[in-house]
């Protein structure tokens, strides 16, 4: 599920100018229930200035007073073309800590999805084509000592990307 942007300040807003649950924030804004208890105690985020979702057009009003009433229903967060593309916009910074996994991730895609291009693997992980081609000729020099992992589960990409790189690839295949 998709979160809103800022999601504490969201939260903080939603806990002064709302009666939904905090069991019902706390799963919009991706949060632990008991953050969410200590937002409304004042103990957390008391600094945090809330942020109105009605106003940025992550919900509707009509969506607010609908979980209000039951308190078993879910938020669900209002899709918008322009902040999706800005939240996907792509090859971003990786750090220090997450480029030693870089190696791992290329292993664990060449084994698993050997379908997925050179090109595509390039940019879904940011590394050099000669990497590449050393992991998919086992010519690599650490290559008996690096563990397949997921890109995902190590943060170097995004699920979505990763299925968007699968399914270009097998479309182009077929």
């Amino acid at each position: 599920m998709a979160l809103p942007l800022m999601p504490k300040a969201t939260a903080v807003w939603l806990v002064e100018n709302t009666s939904l649950s905090f069991q019902q924030i706390a799963d919009f804004c991706g949060m632990h229930l008991l953050e969410v208890q200590a937002i409304a105690d004042g103990d957390v985020a008391s600094h945090i200035m809330g942020l109105d979702p009605v106003a940025n057009e992550q919900l509707s009003l009509e969506e607010i007073h609908r979980c209000e009433k039951d308190p078993g229903a879910t938020l669900t967060l209002l899709s918008h073309p322009e902040i999706d593309r800005l939240l996907n916009r792509g090859a971003r910074y990786v750090s220090n800590a997450k480029r030693t996994n870089r190696p791992a991730a290329i292993a664990w895609i060449v084994k698993n999805h050997p379908e997925i291009s050179d090109a595509q693997i390039i940019k879904l992980l940011r590394t050099t084509k000669a990497t590449i081609t050393a992991f998919r000729n086992k010519t690599h020099k650490n290559i008996h000592t690096i563990v397949p992992q997921s890109p995902v589960t190590l943060g170097l990409c995004s699920e979505s990307d990763l299925n968007k790189a699968i399914a270009v690839s097998v479309a182009r295949k077929k």
